[in-house]
């Protein structure tokens, strides 16, 4: 199984400007071979990733530059490229809205790799060697998991470098059954509601801090372009944007564990989430769906379970909102209707604990017994990480 380990990277200031000229000749590859890509798309030709790495001596030749950075990394440059176009091209089979490749710029373009070769890692000491830049210490705030590094990322993002090693590790031992399975139903006014009664609530990290985010935009775009002044208000709206983001990573990592750790089989929706930011018109929604974070939440669950020997279970959406969890009935709801009240069966209960329910009915198959009419317990995820679990058992 491969996990990713990230690190704050702490370069002086010679280290620095190698990292950046790196950056600028991995950049200037990109950018060539996408045009090469379109030149020959426009003569009818095919050109594959051996053909352009083919070229990258001819190239080093005509631009000195190039001969800085590591060869391998210059290749996995284009390798990079071609998996981006795989997988826009997958996409595109599945009827997905994809676009196209744009050339980079400087703001643009924040990474390279380094694939099996090039680097060195000494753990102990908090140093990683990258060949053609040479030693550079990171911050080694959690332990790095044992197996080998298979592939080396650096980062440069809000005017900080980080370091991601990617290790293959084997799939730990499952952890002890606690025969207990759960149904979680994902949305906005609640983050996630699960079929013991639990409301997560939904963080918004993005609209807390959007008043702070648009006030940096506005002094970005007053700023005169190649001045030093807007180089630093570039830099604050990209701190700003990287907080967010690291809010969302920490939110997904505590809640996808918690979950982990105390069921043996998780039951979700398998969710389109990039299908439900492009449908309708109504960006306000839209913006809401993308601060939630759904797909990096399931995306922590998927690995974790793995890791872990539980069973994650993908359900599809239809119906789980629709229908009634005590009688199978459909019970017809707009977004208002926040109660779920049957007219069968005289059900009555939140809708999304009524979803959620669902959910684990067409996960396991069945759920025992009705689930009592009663309060949803609104707790935060670091309140549920340090409650005692009394989960009902199915």
């Amino acid at each position: 199984m491969m996990i990713t380990y990230k690190y704050l990277l702490r370069p002086d200031v010679t280290t620095e400007a190698k990292l950046l000229e790196n950056i600028d000749a991995f950049r200037f590859v990109y950018n060539h071979t996408l045009e090469r890509l379109d030149e020959a798309k426009r003569a009818g030709l095919r050109l594959s990733d051996v053909d352009l790495i083919n070229e990258l001596p001819a190239l080093k030749k005509e631009h000195l530059f190039l001969a800085v950075p590591y060869s391998h990394a210059l290749q996995n440059t284009i390798r990079q490229l071609f998996a981006n176009i795989r997988v826009l091209g997958a996409l595109k089979k599945k009827g997905l809205k994809v676009g196209r490749l744009r050339f980079k710029n400087r703001d643009r373009y924040k990474s390279f790799r380094y694939n099996s070769q090039g680097y060195k890692v000494d753990v102990e000491n908090g140093m990683v060697h990258l060949a053609k830049i040479g030693e550079i210490p990171f911050e080694l705030h959690r332990p790095l998991s044992s197996g080998e590094v298979v592939g080396v990322i650096v980062k440069h993002s809000g005017g900080k470098w980080y370091v991601s090693f990617q290790i293959d590790v084997p799939v730990s031992s499952p952890r002890e059954k606690t025969g207990k399975v759960v149904g979680i139903d994902l949305g906005l006014k609640s983050y996630a509601v699960d079929t013991d009664g639990r409301c997560f609530e939904n963080p918004r990290y993005f609209r807390k801090s959007e008043k702070r985010t648009k006030k940096l935009q506005r002094s970005l775009s007053r700023k005169k372009k190649g001045s030093s002044n807007r180089e630093k208000a570039k830099w604050k709206l990209a701190r700003a944007h990287d907080k967010v983001e690291n809010q969302r990573r920490d939110h997904a990592h505590k809640l996808s564990i918690f979950y982990v750790d105390n069921y043996d089989v998780i039951v979700v929706e398998d969710l389109n989430v990039k299908a439900l930011k492009e449908k309708g018109n109504n960006n306000g929604l839209h913006k809401s769906i993308s601060d939630a974070g759904w797909s990096r939440f399931l995306q922590c669950l998927d690995y974790k379970a793995e890791g872990a020997g539980r069973q994650l279970i993908r359900i599809p959406p239809r119906g789980t909102t629709q229908n009634c969890s005590n009688c199978g009935e459909v019970v017809p709801k707009t977004l208002k209707d926040r109660t779920h009240e049957c007219p069968y069966c005289g059900y009555t209960v939140d809708r999304d604990f009524n979803a959620a329910r669902n959910i684990l009915i067409a996960g396991v198959g069945h759920a025992e017994e009705p689930a009592e009419p009663k309060p949803l317990l609104h707790i935060s995820v670091e309140q549920a990480l340090t409650m005692k679990q009394e989960a009902t058992t199915l």
